[in-house]
């Protein structure tokens, strides 16, 4: 038998050993209820010190985490609405239909106005 199939078959008869005791304790009440208790008090300590630490940093006059996310949630949405705006930007302008008014009237050319103007009465 080659040395890399022995390895194999002994590490799958560990492993499959291993996972079924693990699956027993691990289903065991004995542990879960101690990991459990553990669990919640570690989460309790955290949060305690998370407040502790956030009430220090604004005490300091620095902003806290939540702070910091706050205005980088801001930061975002300007990236965002400033992304939107350079797209508008850079897309082509759409195309207007030119409508032609045909029921405009039009003026007359400038020098029929101006023989208009002149007096009648021969002065220049």
């Amino acid at each position: 038998m080659k040395p890399w199939e022995m390895w194999k078959q002994t590490f799958n008869t560990w492993e499959t050993t291993t996972s079924r005791y693990l699956e027993n304790v691990m289903s065991n009440p004995a542990v879960l209820n101690p990991a459990a208790a553990l669990l919640t008090a570690a989460t309790k300590v955290k949060a305690v010190t998370d407040r502790a630490a956030s009430q220090w940093w604004a005490m300091l006059g620095l902003p806290t985490r939540v702070d910091q996310e706050r205005s980088l949630h801001k930061l975002n949405q300007l990236e965002s609405r400033l992304l939107d705006l350079e797209e508008q930007l850079a897309a082509p302008p759409p195309r207007v239909a030119r409508m032609i008014d045909t029921t405009a009237t039009t003026t007359p050319p400038a020098t029929t106005l101006a023989a208009n103007t002149t007096s009648t009465t021969g002065e220049a």
